[in-house]
């Protein structure tokens, strides 16, 4: 993986996210190019399935730089997420010093000093991401972090403000080359200002239906193009009703890859019923989405194609 230089402008921003794929709105690209300049986060945050933790895959690959990933979840502390001791290696070494002596020479200080070394620190995501020893500044994705607890937003100002982590026993590690950061969040409980004044924002929608239709059409090539019409059309209906939860881009072609394998031509009520499972992923929301609802929502699929 080489190092590619960064976008020259908003438009190469869209067209090279366009050439991995990535169909970007220009608000988001202009967001991205920004963050990239100017060296500061991007939190993006809005509902599952919307191409947000994508985007940071999508950088990777378009820079040429590592993905380093921290999934967020509740309990994640510093351990977990940066940095530890391993305990087992050092206790080898201080069995290792008494069964051969080296402890009595060495004097309990120098062991103690060798004992927390780096070559006894196991390495997290946000301690791998600001490594000065990294020859790139890589793409850190910090996934969900509303999963996380609010404590831990409070660990990650140090890195998101200074590109370094404190260690005790060792003093401050310092990023050489500041990694690109995108943090993501569904919005299920509200992120700290402290952390969103360190970053730029950007609330990531649903699609309208012509970007949706281009996301279908480069990620499902093989769907044909009456097919991939009406699964947009359903889907864009389908986010206009009082669910739970609304299907998301992600939802959106994985759908279509089922349909394609069931070689579909065209949607009807009992192949939209029989896989609605792949749209829907709460049981109220498909019992409310019942024989009557899907007959009624490709009726106005229909009348919508014919009208065009």
């Amino acid at each position: 993986m080489s190092d590619q230089a960064l976008p020259t402008s908003i438009d190469d921003t869209l067209a090279r996210l366009a050439t991995l794929d990535y169909i970007a709105d220009r608000r988001l690209a202009t967001c991205v190019y920004l963050a990239l300049k100017l060296q500061r986060p991007l939190f993006l945050e809005g509902e599952p399935g919307t191409g947000k933790t994508e985007i940071a895959r999508t950088l990777s690959a378009m820079l040429g730089r590592p993905l380093i990933r921290l999934q967020c979840y509740e309990g994640l502390d510093l351990s977990g997420a940066a940095y530890e001791w391993n305990y087992g290696r050092q206790m080898m070494e201080i069995r290792l010093a008494e069964a051969t002596g080296a402890g009595a020479k060495q004097g309990r200080e120098a062991l103690a000093a060798e004992l927390f070394s780096e070559r006894f620190l196991t390495k997290r995501a946000l301690l791998q991401a600001i490594d000065p020893a990294n020859p790139v500044a890589p793409v850190l994705l910090i996934d969900e972090l509303d999963r996380a607890d609010e404590p831990f937003e409070a660990f990650l100002l140090e890195v998101l403000s200074e590109w370094q982590i404190t260690i005790p026993e060792l003093g401050p590690v310092r990023a050489l080359h500041p990694p690109i950061v995108v943090l993501t969040s569904n919005r299920t409980r509200e992120i700290h200002d402290a952390v969103k004044r360190r970053c730029l924002y950007h609330w990531v929608g649903f699609p309208d239906a012509a970007r949706e239709a281009e996301i279908l059409r480069r990620r499902v090539p093989g769907a044909g193009q009456r097919l991939a019409g009406e699964i947009v059309a359903f889907v864009q209906r389908l986010r206009t009703l009082d669910l739970y939860k609304l299907p998301g881009v992600a939802e959106t072609i994985e759908w279509a890859r089922a349909l394609r394998e069931l070689d579909a031509i065209q949607l009807d009520p009992e192949i939209v019923q029989s896989t609605l499972g792949l749209l829907l992923k709460y049981q109220d929301d498909i019992a409310r989405v019942n024989v009557d609802e899907v007959q009624r929502l490709l009726d106005q699929v229909r009348q919508q194609a014919a009208a065009v």
